[in-house]
């Protein structure tokens, strides 16, 4: 190896720049077969490796957010959600409401494509370099319960709560919460208010909310007042994807399910 490439790797090495250090050789010989200006050759060194450290920083965000899979705006398929103006959903790729420390709430049934949305935004979030978490409602819960226990709960709200600039909380309102538990789902909300963004999906309308957080309709109220005084909300209405897709195999008969779901809620 030639010493003075070997000297140059090392330096790379020391200063953490390994797209420089991998693509020195090749951009070198380019150089000098094109006669580039080494100006130019410099330019397209600096670049490759800045280029990578957002390719590192991208992926090591998307990890940190806790996806439970990737999804894209692209990927949505707005035909079956018939409800949703797709002009609605396209305006908040410019993430400007992260920016805003606005916070976006996506409602509707179980199935129509709520947490495809959060995650979409959520992971356009990560590759746009902002700092974003993913948790059900649930699992958030359990933390914040095991935080308590602990006397942890300053810490865990400076780290997890505190600590991303996007948070996303799926599926509140599918379990029912105790008093002391919405409690602690107040604080979170409270102390993101108008600092930071939060999406939140749910399968109930607002009038509802109570019966999830421990039937406490005051508790209740004031974190809707914090939650929406700066939000989107949108609604989605619709069949269920997963339902569909059920049903196109032959699995189950949606007609009657859903005949049978009408019957429990009128008894």
């Amino acid at each position: 190896m030639n010493l003075q490439y070997q000297r140059l790797q090392e330096m790379c090495d020391s200063l953490k720049l390994i797209s420089v250090a991998q693509g020195y050789s090749d951009l070198a010989q380019d150089a000098v077969k094109n006669q580039v200006r080494y100006t130019d050759f410099l330019e397209k060194l600096l670049e490759a490796e800045i280029k990578e450290r957002q390719r590192r920083s991208q992926r090591i965000l998307t990890k940190i957010a806790g996806f439970p899979a990737i999804k894209t705006l692209d990927d949505f398929d707005y035909s079956f959600a018939g409800s949703i103006k797709k002009t609605a959903i396209e305006e908040l790729r410019s993430l400007s409401f992260v920016d805003r420390c606005e916070n976006i709430l996506l409602l509707g049934p179980s199935g129509v494509g709520k947490t495809h949305i959060a995650i979409a935004l959520g992971y356009l979030a990560t590759q746009a370099g902002i700092k974003t978490r993913f948790i059900t409602a649930s699992d958030l819960m359990l933390q914040l319960d095991v935080a308590a226990r602990q006397q942890k709960l300053d810490h865990f709200f400076k780290r997890t709560i505190s600590g991303y600039r996007l948070l996303i909380v799926d599926e509140l309102g599918y379990l029912s919460f105790k008093r002391e538990q919405a409690n602690l789902l107040f604080q979170v909300i409270a102390k993101r208010y108008e600092k930071s963004s939060l999406i939140i999906t749910s399968n109930l309308p607002f009038g509802q909310w109570h019966h999830a957080l421990g039937n406490d309709a005051a508790l209740t109220a004031a974190l809707l007042d914090r939650l929406l005084h700066h939000s989107s909300i949108i609604h989605i209405q619709g069949e269920s994807f997963r339902l569909r897709n059920k049903q196109k195999a032959g699995v189950i008969n949606f007609t009657q399910t859903k005949k049978e779901e009408e019957k429990i809620m009128t008894n």
